[in-house]
């Protein structure tokens, strides 16, 4: 037996024993969470946050909810920027020295998430053992620790003070990654963790090409341009021809719908496995424990995040109500308010999930708060959308690389509507048949907009603009958004992206009806 797959032995029976200790764990869940915020709250009270709150005098999760206001981060944005000066004790003890840096998905400023050495081990890490756990449980031939695994990444930069730093929260993994964990990962971390995205996927695809690799992750988006880059340089037919170990593709941040079927093309093999999860810079939540997708994600029950749910008829109250995980249902839309040993208190963090399951705990994530179209009262989220193009796609024989929509609003002369910028990676022969099976989708999939759209009388018929290949990441670009956490916003109710995007092809619209 090879060294390598020794060690992969060896690890895997050590993720069986984490698989079952992480069933054990789901049993008592609801003890667990109550037991871990109140440590958080012993932890802190002597903090700026704890003597403001009184957490020392918090009893039970009615003294919680009542004392600790539901907050966003704009309202602690202010207390994080003075703990990056070097401020200690401000919402966790201490000096907290890395934070995770978040593009977010509407503000031009980004947020940045204070990584505590605690947050790091028992949040980021530890979820990261229960997702190869879970991945490992449902595919046992996964070879981890026996072939190279990559991961795109971002880059790490320094603030004035100088044991302050800040990058996404992949790259603070990477960096702080085990020495006994590096050989096993490509291509080496001076490459991953450059700050220029060109240069940077020029070198990977010219290194991980030579390289025989089995697992790796990454936002669809960024992942694809790396993938596709491989192919021009290797003339293969696909990337199975290049690394014929691939098995995995571990993928989060986005709906993985719209990219599916290109992922399916570039690995044409019913063994190769996607497995989905569900992590951020203010943690790492869930991840997928069975075979169908559409079950939902395992939600951690252990890894330093306390967790409540905001109904959505509460989504958009000033002082929204929450409930614990107890006593969440299935089938309904919550956003999710976490907790944490980062010292994010009740923090709203703009996800909406729905539960699939409540034993065991597994969620679907929905959409954001803040992505979604609701300027006509049709309710459209971004679960509907991508359900809509992944559909769509399937059946004219195209492909997306992305897309955002915006409303055209209602004018005396005309009706309102919905308008796509859609990026394909391969477009439909027939845009205007693609136009109308994805309307229809999308009522299918929707009451609220089959209501509206019912004879054209409320919302004519969505229309689509097809965009040159690299708009997105020119608007990117423009915006400073470049990095492995970049995200293009599926919905907005306003038209400002929509706008700026048609800007960088020379022609703004400001305000249209629908053909």
């Amino acid at each position: 037996m090879r060294p390598r797959s020794l060690i992969n032995s060896v690890v895997s029976r050590y993720l069986s024993d984490l698989h079952r200790r992480l069933q054990l764990a789901e049993q008592n869940i609801h003890g667990l969470q109550d037991t871990m915020v109140r440590s958080f709250l012993q932890k802190a009270k002597h903090t700026e946050v704890g003597k403001e709150f009184g957490f020392s005098t918090i009893r039970n999760y009615k003294d919680f909810a009542a004392q600790i206001p539901i907050r966003n981060y704009d309202a602690i944005r202010d207390q994080i920027l003075r703990m990056m000066e070097g401020e200690t004790n401000v919402l966790w003890p201490g000096l907290v020295t890395w934070f995770a840096k978040s593009s977010g998905t509407t503000a031009d400023k980004s947020k940045f998430i204070p990584v505590t050495t605690e947050h790091l081990n028992h949040t980021h890490n530890r979820a990261g053992w229960y997702s190869l756990a879970l991945l490992y449980h449902r595919n046992p031939e996964v070879r981890v620790f026996a072939d190279k695994n990559l991961v795109l990444t971002g880059s790490i930069s320094r603030t004035p003070h100088p044991d302050i730093r800040y990058a996404d929260v992949s790259a603070i993994m990477l960096h702080h990654m085990p020495w006994i964990g590096r050989p096993f990962f490509t291509p080496r971390p001076k490459i991953s963790l450059m700050p220029e995205w060109e240069k940077k996927i020029e070198i990977m695809a010219n290194v991980c090409s030579k390289q025989d690799v089995g697992v790796f992750a990454g936002v669809p988006t960024w992942t694809l341009v790396l993938m596709r880059r491989i192919l021009e340089i290797t003339g293969a037919k696909n990337m199975l021809e290049v690394w014929p170990h691939a098995s995995v593709y571990m993928h989060g941040g986005v709906g993985f719908g719209p990219y599916e079927e290109q992922f399916r093309k570039i690995f044409p093999s019913e063994q190769f496995s996607y497995h989905e999860i569900y992590n951020a810079s203010e943690g790492y939540f869930a991840s997928q424990d069975t075979n169908d997708r559409k079950e939902g994600l395992l939600l951690f029950p252990d890894n330093g995040i306390y967790y409540e749910f905001i109904p959505e008829e509460n989504w958009h109250h000033p002082n929204p109500e929450a409930i614990p995980l107890k006593e969440v249902e299935t089938g309904k839309p919550y956003a999710m308010v976490i907790t944490t040993n980062g010292g994010l208190w009740r923090y709203k963090i703009g996800d909406t999930v729905s539960f699939t399951s409540t034993n065991p705990h597994r969620l679907c994530v929905t959409g954001r708060t803040r992505q979604y179209i609701n300027t006509f009262g049709e309710e459209v989220m971004v679960d509907n959308t991508d359900r809509a193009i992944e559909l769509t796609s399937k059946s004219m024989n195209a492909s997306v690389s992305d897309y955002t929509v915006a409303p055209v609003h209602m004018t005396i002369e005309g009706k309102g509507g919905h308008h796509w910028l859609i990026e394909f990676d391969h477009a439909p022969i027939d845009l205007e048949m693609f136009a109308d099976k994805l309307d229809r989708n999308l009522q299918n999939l929707n009451g609220d907009y089959e209501a509206k759209r019912y004879q054209s009388l409320a919302l004519d018929r969505l229309k689509i603009t097809a965009l040159p290949k690299g708009t997105f990441n020119k608007w990117l670009q423009k915006k400073g958004k470049m990095g492995s956490q970049a995200k293009i916003p599926r919905l907005s109710n306003d038209r400002i992206i929509l706008e700026e995007v048609l800007g960088l092809l020379g022609h703004p619209q400001r305000q249209e009806n629908p053909i």
